[in-house]
């Protein structure tokens, strides 16, 4: 039976949110963790949200997780709001994952006792029916994941997260166990020191996680602020090309990390262990 065991609650969609339970068990061999996903797809409405996570919480009576991880857009809407507020009144440690807007309700999480990852980076899609269709949506998407992974800030997120996994093997995680921590371009500078040999590599991907930061503040005009079409159209069209050049810039940063046979791995063993190489050859270790 798995050492440690957590429920991930994911409404509305961030491109973080999309990868993390698989970011703990890349291999699908850990044997020291096991995770159950709910979702209310992309509707984070408030009946929804409510919906999905006391499901969540009927569910961990008896499947007992050491804790729960709510991620979604805006942790200051309504939706997301309602779920903090359920979670904080659980019994279960509890961790939301979110975005820029969940700055405005940094101070609130810490005060409702939950721990919180907000990746600034992990920009709001630009959702206005004349440009946004599902093959819009979906390549979005995979420029956002490849930005924040081929930039190390899903390698952060899977840190964290083994950390907490460490911590509940310990014993029972209390708040001050939960991860605090708000995700720019100056994570690399910080937290991801090691992420890059090469320089230059390390300047593209934060040119990257800069340029898919202000993604946001365009997206955020397009979507709500302009009201002309004529206008808020190529507003959002113009935020998904800076989305599609912060994924090339992700991408030539591992590149170059490649041509120098450098790129860092970080698989986890069996156990839970987290190993790590550099050479594409060598064994982790």
């Amino acid at each position: 039976m798995a050492e440690v065991k957590a429920i991930f609650i994911k409404c509305g969609n961030l491109g973080t949110t999309m990868m993390v339970d698989m970011l703990l068990d890349e291999r699908a061999d850990r044997e020291d963790v096991e995770f159950r996903i709910l979702s209310s797809s992309v509707k984070m409405d408030p009946e929804y949200v409510e919906d999905v996570v006391q499901t969540a919480l009927d569910l961990a009576e008896d499947f007992e997780p050491d804790f729960i991880v709510y991620g979604g857009p805006n942790p200051s809407a309504p939706g997301p709001s309602k779920a903090r507020e359920m979670l904080a009144e659980s019994d279960y440690p509890a961790v939301i994952i979110g975005d820029s807007p969940g700055l405005k309700v940094k101070d609130e999480m810490e005060e409702q006792g939950l721990g919180y990852i907000l990746v600034k980076p992990d920009a709001m899609i630009g959702a206005r029916r004349e440009f946004l269709d599902p093959v819009e949506m979906a390549v979005y998407n995979a420029d956002l994941v490849k930005t924040l992974a081929a930039t190390g800030v899903l390698r952060l997120v899977q840190r964290t997260f083994d950390e907490l996994i460490e911590k509940a093997k310990e014993g029972e995680i209390t708040e001050d166990d939960l991860p605090r921590l708000v995700i720019d371009r100056n994570t690399l500078l910080d937290e991801l020191k090691d992420e890059f040999e090469n320089p230059y590599a390390r300047a593209k991907a934060m040119a990257a996680l800069e340029i898919a930061e202000d993604v946001a503040d365009v997206t955020v005009e397009g979507c709500f602020m302009e009201q002309d079409k004529e206008r808020y159209v190529p507003i959002v069209a113009s935020a998904h090309e800076m989305m599609r050049q912060a994924a090339k810039l992700a991408d030539e940063a591992r590149e170059i990390e490649k041509s120098n046979d450098t790129v860092l791995r970080t698989p986890h063993a069996p156990d839970g262990t987290v190993l790590s190489k550099r050479e594409l050859m060598e064994d982790p270790k």
